[in-house]
């Protein structure tokens, strides 16, 4: 089983420039620019969470732009990509909206993937959201929805990204959350394992939005020791994987939820980095994260499973070919048919994402 003859969807890219745009990341970008540190020399200086969590900081200190994926997909034959908002920054209640803007402004489609869609940066707790969200669908049409920086994680050496837990559960949160199904948008939950049941209970209360599972609930510390405590020993690890299971059945069991086979590459779950350049073997990877896929498989099927790379996230652990290859390996394995591929790695992002089929060969 292979993916010849695949129109394949990426439906989990970032792209950035932190020398030219407003990011998180984008101070010790342009402090390297200017100083002559050795990468690795300078990611020394940077809190201990924050090394864990990107693994190798070289892309985050870099454009990463569309020639860049073009040549990091390689053979794998992508057609389209779903680019996923991440850490714009700006104090005006609209700013996360001009990433949606440069993103559409992008050369996508010049000897590279089409862009299909895009997921807007923002938060439904801040004044504005609903202003935002327009601001975002005004600026491009192929906006399909938002993400909110909500994943959060007790061990305080875990990187988080929401200041405080809960965030999914806050009467303000939930308020605002509402906008979203005004407007027959969806929302990308991307959360720690510890959540899932908060997104469970959001796709509870909001049946008609769809929300999407980034990274199959990222259980940081399942292959390896994270943080201060966390995958700190092998019956941790299993406690871990056990409370995933369930939490993320329970999860599947709501019916306005699919799931995104990606991100499971990224060093906060406890891979180790090889060295720069040299990605995992496949067979390393399946050891890692075929439990996780079979388990996804099981409860979510393959009519509610999308791929993505999550590139350049992914990039220190593994290449775009050898994580697509993984889960055609399990696929395979499990005795999938042709249409589960290619509903895997087309036909239910394309609709999900509702991508034009024109883009499509």
């Amino acid at each position: 089983m292979d993916l010849a003859g695949i129109s394949v969807v990426d439906a989990h890219i970032h792209q950035w420039d932190p020398l030219g745009t407003p990011r998180e990341f984008s101070t010790p970008a342009k402090l390297l620019r200017y100083l002559p540190l050795p990468v690795d020399f300078a990611a020394r200086l940077t809190p201990k969470r924050d090394r864990e969590f990107v693994g190798d900081p070289t892309a985050y200190l870099h454009p990463y732009l569309p020639a860049d994926y073009r040549a990091d997909a390689g053979a794998v034959p992508v057609e389209a990509l779903v680019h996923i908002e991440v850490e714009w920054a700006g104090r005006a209640p609209g700013a996360k909206a001009d990433e949606t803007r440069w993103v559409a402004s992008l050369p996508f489609g010049v000897d590279t993937p089409a862009l299909g869609a895009i997921i807007g940066g923002g938060d439904p707790t801040r004044p504005g959201f609903a202003d935002l969200v327009d601001a975002h669908r005004s600026a491009s049409p192929l906006v399909r929805g938002i993400r909110t920086m909500v994943a959060h994680h007790p061990d305080p050496d875990v990187r988080s990204f929401a200041a405080a837990p809960g965030v999914l559960t806050s009467s303000g949160f939930l308020n605002g959350f509402v906008v979203l199904a005004e407007r027959g948008l969806h929302f990308e939950a991307w959360v720690y394992s510890h959540q899932l049941p908060e997104v469970t209970a959001l796709a509870q209360r909001y049946p008609e939005v769809t929300i999407v599972l980034n990274h199959l609930g990222t259980p940081a510390g399942i292959f390896g020791p994270v943080g201060r405590a966390t995958g700190s020993g092998q019956n941790s690890r299993h406690e871990l994987f056990a409370r995933w299971r369930e939490d993320l059945a329970a999860l599947a069991a709501q019916p306005n939820v699919v799931a995104k086979v990606s991100g499971l590459a990224m060093p906060v779950l406890g891979h180790l980095v090889p060295v720069r350049g040299n990605p995992t073997p496949v067979a390393a990877l399946l050891e890692r994260v075929a439990p996780l896929l079979h388990h996804a498989f099981d409860v979510f099927g393959a009519q509610r499973l999308i791929w993505g790379s999550n590139f350049p996230v992914d990039k220190p652990i593994t290449s775009i070919a050898n994580s697509a290859q993984v889960v055609v390996d399990v696929l395979a394995d499990r005795g999938g048919s042709a249409v589960e591929l290619d509903q895997v790695f087309r036909t239910n992002a394309q609709q999900v994402y509702a991508i034009d089929a024109d883009l499509l060969a």
